[in-house]
């Protein structure tokens, strides 16, 4: 992310306004939804047709790695419009974060320029 050069008052300003963000999110779910169409094995069966199959479905699965460790699970369907929201919720975590650290070093790079020009406050 390119924030470009600030002085320190504006990248102070701008992080003070994305720690109000992360308090203002919610709560949080690493990962991502997909809709599944599944076949199943009865003979017969709809989804066995062999003109028109028609599969049996929408299933929600939730799929994340926390830790290093992947996992995957099947929502019911009330549990997905409240997944959407938590996993919406991490990935604007993650982007805050980032942006915050980037401002961090931004930070860095003003307070060395300030004292380089020998300027107190």
């Amino acid at each position: 992310m390119s924030i470009g050069i600030m002085d320190l008052a504006q990248v102070q300003r701008r992080i003070a306004r994305l720690q109000r963000q992360l308090l203002e999110l919610g709560s949080l779910h690493p990962g991502s939804i997909t809709e599944q169409y599944n076949v199943c094995g009865q003979p017969g069966c709809r989804c066995k047709d062999p003109k028109k199959p028609q599969r049996h479905g929408p299933y929600y699965q939730l799929s994340f790695t926390w830790q290093g460790k992947g996992s995957t699970r099947f929502l019911r369907p009330e549990q997905v419009e409240p997944m959407r929201r938590k996993v919406a919720n991490y990935r604007r975590l993650r982007e805050v974060v980032n942006e915050w650290v980037a401002l961090e070093i931004e930070r860095e790079r003003a307070e060395r320029e300030k004292e380089k020009r020998g300027g107190g406050d």
